[in-house]
């Protein structure tokens, strides 16, 4: 069992950061704790990616190439949508599933 302590090496995209700070200004207009809180969580899920990033389900739409990305839930509310490429885990979004995300397809 070679793999079993591999790690992935996480890159979150300057797209995908910029989004972060999005949401993290957004949510800091109601409370800054809850910004934090939620700056910290998402931090936390990416480098979570560095352990298994296959745990996690594929991005379905027909419109998507089938089986290019992957999608964690944070806080029951936030996506990470990501594509693993060898040993790097590529983050490409952060979105508010409460939005219309259609854009991205």
């Amino acid at each position: 069992m070679s793999g079993v302590n591999k790690l992935y090496h996480v890159i979150i995209s300057e797209r995908a950061g910029e989004m972060l700070v999005q949401h993290v200004r957004f949510l800091a207009q109601v409370s800054t704790q809850a910004a934090e809180k939620l700056r910290l969580d998402v931090i936390g899920a990416a480098k979570s990616l560095q352990k298994f990033p296959e745990r996690c389900s594929w991005l379905t739409d027909p419109a998507l190439p089938a089986n290019k990305y992957r999608k964690l839930l944070v806080d029951k509310r936030y996506l990470l949508i990501y594509q693993i490429k060898d040993d790097t885990v590529y983050i490409d979004y952060i979105l508010d599933c409460r939005q219309d995300y259609a854009w991205l397809i």
